[in-house]
């Protein structure tokens, strides 16, 4: 019997708190059709918030789109500066290669010690 209320209180606490919230309306901005609306006053008013709400979301995506370039642009430098120390690195590593087979060069041309041969 415990364990039916149990259930029961349960499911009474899940749909209570799955149950919808009220939503009240709101004057979403956006473009409207301006063609239905019957006085000049209303009209340009209409047509006045749309050219509102376009320059809003046009100075919004600048802002976005210029973020972005920036973001790009400071990634680009740091990879040429990161290109640029990697090439300082493998000049390095070349030229301490060079060195490292002109001195095995010399080694296998030098004549053996006198010691040696003996």
């Amino acid at each position: 019997m415990l364990l039916r209320n149990a259930g029961i209180c349960f499911a009474m606490l899940l749909l209570a708190a799955l149950a919808p919230l009220a939503v009240h309306a709101q004057d979403v901005p956006g473009i409207e059709i301006c063609t239905v609306e019957k006085t000049m006053e209303r009209r340009t008013s209409c047509l006045q918030s749309n050219v509102d709400f376009l320059q809003k979301t046009i100075a919004k995506l600048a802002l976005d789109h210029q973020q972005k370039l920036d973001a790009a642009n400071r990634q680009i430098d740091a990879l040429k500066s990161s290109l640029a120390g990697l090439q300082k690195t493998l000049g390095e590593l070349q030229a301490a290669q060079a060195k490292t087979a002109e001195d095995m060069k010399k080694k296998q041309d030098a004549p053996p010690p006198k010691d040696a041969a003996k």
